[in-house]
């Protein structure tokens, strides 16, 4: 009986933690408006920078979404960062038809990950502003730069996009794409509260004038990955940082096809995130652990048959409370699909949250590899 009355005690701190978040702090991407976003803004000009690296195939398919913007004034920097396929050779083949785009060649890479050649990328743009992405990335139209680009106003630094994973059938790509509007709803959520914590390298925008004034990457320039929400944690700022979600801004790009390359990405992210500020360790810390001993608090009373009425009353309480607010985003997000989905995929978040808890607690690889 005492070991029910721990459990349902731990049911209730964890549901209560829970509500809190959902209600006071992630409904506030529910409740924001994309409309508001401005459509356009004078068009100044535009850096946008890809690193890549043996991303031939990927480069083949997604330039041309980038090189044929609806934006006058912008370059693209593609940073070759010492690739052994035919990288080298479709970049310059562009480069013929294309004078916006400008290849850096790094010939003999002597650092791990990419934020050498994200740095030179940088140093050889000639805009204030710089849009990032992947070369694995496409946007979803030809008014991506411009949808990001007129975010930027007198007082804002940092631009926070969207980059959905595209949809395919099975549970390792639902899992991946709900884990991806998960944490979006988490960064855009704090972002929105003014506390900017990360950004996704996939669509990020910020000034070069800030990320020379913060120096760079030279903080966390030891640590081979981050050259995201990293930079993000260091040089946001609440009331400098805006966010874009209207659907043309987003950048797709594919998901993890096994279980073994998912682990090892989110693996690398995670341990990212070690290096946040107190703050931000602190309210991810309690999301995830609130999280998991809700679930492991609820099926542990189930299996004891104790209290199970105000068990099932706690469970159904949160249950509508993060399917309401999944029903409101998802459609901005464009994952209505995921819906029908919502019970199994935030149950197997929690497995998620314990199966990835010693990346969190202990240092279990350095992660130099660019895309493990």
């Amino acid at each position: 009986m005492l070991l029910s009355c721990l459990f349902l005690t731990g049911l209730i701190l964890a549901t209560a933690v829970q509500l809190v978040l959902w209600l006071g702090v992630y409904a506030r991407l529910a409740r924001y408006d994309p409309d508001q976003e401005p459509a356009s803004a004078p068009e100044e000009g535009v850096s946008v920078i890809i690193c890549a690296r043996n991303e031939a195939e990927n480069l083949r398919k997604n330039l041309p979404h980038i090189l044929n913007q609806n934006y006058r004034s912008y370059e693209v920097i593609v940073v070759d960062d010492d690739s052994s396929d035919e990288s080298e050779k479709i970049i310059l083949s562009f480069q013929k038809n294309y004078p916006i785009l400008r290849p850096v060649l790094v010939k003999d890479k002597k650092q791990p990950g990419k934020k050498a050649a994200l740095s030179l990328g940088i140093k050889e743009a000639r805009y204030e502003k710089l849009l990032l992405t992947d070369a694995d990335c496409r946007p979803a139209s030809s008014e991506w730069i411009n949808r990001m680009q007129a975010a930027f106003t007198e007082n804002v630094n940092i631009v926070l996009g969207f980059g959905p994973y595209l949809t395919h059938s099975g549970f390792l790509n639902r899992f991946i794409r709900f884990e991806t509007l998960f944490t979006a709803i988490q960064y855009l959520s704090l972002a929105l509260l003014g506390l900017p914590y990360m950004g996704v390298g996939r669509n990020l925008a910020y000034r070069k004038s800030l990320f020379d004034r913060v120096g760079g990457f030279k903080r966390h320039g030891h640590i081979a990955y981050g050259d995201d929400d990293l930079f993000v944690s260091e040089a946001a700022r609440g009331g400098q940082t805006a966010i874009v979600l209207q659907p043309e801004a987003f950048t797709f790009s594919e998901a993890k096809s096994d279980w073994r390359g998912f682990y090892f990405q989110k693996s690398r992210h995670l341990s990212a995130g070690v290096h946040y500020r107190p703050v931000h360790q602190a309210l991810l810390g309690v999301s995830a652990a609130s999280h998991f001993l809700h679930y492991a608090c609820f099926v542990a009373l189930l299996l004891s048959g104790d209290h199970l009425l105000m068990a099932l009353s706690l469970f159904i309480a949160r249950m509508a409370v993060v399917t309401w607010l999944y029903s409101r985003v998802s459609e901005r997000f464009r994952e209505s699909n995921l819906l029908p989905w919502i019970p199994v995929l935030d149950a197997a978040l929690a497995l998620y949250y314990f199966l990835f808890s010693p990346v969190l607690l202990i240092k279990t690889g350095n992660y130099t590899s660019w895309k493990q």
